[in-house]
């Protein structure tokens, strides 16, 4: 299932969608995608979240078209492009239906992996019916197929969630190395929580909710300085502002 590396960072190389090269000052943000992954598993994994400048991913109840404007879509499909595998939880598949393929811009579709602990989506969904690759991972006994997808079962850990690691480990076994963590907000903060991203890419919208989901979960420090303080390079994105932060599998303190 294993791809080879594209160059959509290049100059030269046009979007589909706009007719326009790539700008070579946002080659830093895709050159980590073509270097070697220094984890010892082998993989690279990139962690994606779009989020308002309060921090929310959707509204109370669940929208979250769009948060982000053209140019941040169009770097999603960018990254698409660039990796073996997009990976999301259950609750985006419900709550979105997204295709998850790569549109805007020239590239092949990653295959599309969903985590979904206790196989509670039914088939009708767009990535278990539209015959593209997909991976369901789960940790419930059922058919080996859902729709069109491929389930891959595993055990759960002693928290009864299944392990980033272990995801990782399944995915690397079928050659998906270059692993894009796109959503949701829970799915992306247990691979934070477990020490599984080598890089982060967050994208602050001009964008005031007041309330909804927020983008990241984790265990709640009683002092700032007991938070992750994390460095980061910051690009514009249109009217967006995306930070694109090196993590090297760097845990939070407090899930250290």
């Amino acid at each position: 299932m294993a791809r080879g590396g594209l160059s959509c960072y290049d100059e030269g190389m046009n979007d589909a969608d706009c007719g326009q090269a790539v700008p070579g000052r946002l080659a830093p943000l895709y050159a980590p995608l073509h270097a070697p992954p220094a984890a010892a598993d082998g993989c690279f994994v990139l962690g994606r979240i779009a989020q308002s400048l309060d921090g929310r991913i959707a509204t109370s109840c669940g929208a979250s078209f769009w948060i982000g404007g053209a140019e941040d879509r169009l770097h999603t499909h960018r990254l698409r492009a660039l990796c073996d595998a997009v990976l999301v939880g259950a609750g985006t598949i419900a709550a979105d239906d997204p295709r998850l393929t790569t549109r805007h811009c020239t590239g092949p579709s990653p295959v599309r992996v969903v985590i979904d602990t206790g196989r509670r989506l039914g088939a009708g969904y767009t990535v278990f019916s539209d015959g593209r690759p997909t991976l369901l991972v789960t940790a419930a006994s059922g058919p080996p197929r859902l729709g069109t997808a491929e389930a891959v079962c595993l055990k759960c850990a002693s928290d009864g969630r299944l392990a980033p690691e272990a995801v990782l480990a399944a995915l690397a076994a079928r050659g998906l190395r270059r692993v894009l963590v796109e959503g949701g907000g829970v799915t992306l903060s247990r691979f934070l929580a477990a020490g599984m991203l080598d890089r982060l890419h967050v994208t602050l919208a001009p964008l005031l909710l007041g309330a909804g989901v927020p983008a990241f979960t984790l265990p709640a420090p009683a002092r700032p300085a007991d938070g992750m303080r994390l460095a980061w390079t910051a690009y514009r994105l249109g009217t967006d502002l995306l930070l694109d932060i090196a993590l090297d599998r760097a845990r939070p303190p407090l899930c250290a």
